[in-house]
């Protein structure tokens, strides 16, 4: 975005041109990752860990149809493989409370 203003101090009606980029940013996209990256960390909690799944998958899915998509399709891949995790423990977690 390209910006004009003149001068109104000096009165010499000079003009000032200078260029503003737009910084892109998207929300959905960095509240995925970080969401999916809670849920890797806190794994080890059932209910925690499901919610946080959840949230970070759907709001990385939001952030996809975004621009910048960078942070949004890092939390999609965290999620997916929060999935492969949670899926490990649960398997953990049945199979040594069937020995029991």
């Amino acid at each position: 975005m390209t910006e004009v203003r003149t001068n109104d101090q000096t009165n010499t009606g000079q003009t000032i041109i200078y260029a503003q980029q737009d910084k892109k940013s998207n929300g959905a996209g960095t509240a995925g990752f970080v969401l999916a990256l809670l849920a890797i960390l806190l794994c080890w909690i059932p209910v925690v860990n499901w919610i946080l799944w959840v949230l970070g998958l759907i709001f990385s899915l939001i952030g996809v149809f975004k621009e910048p998509r960078g942070m949004a399709i890092a939390g999609l891949v965290l999620s997916l493989l929060g999935i492969i995790i949670m899926m490990v423990v649960l398997g953990g977690l049945m199979a040594a409370m069937s020995t029991m």
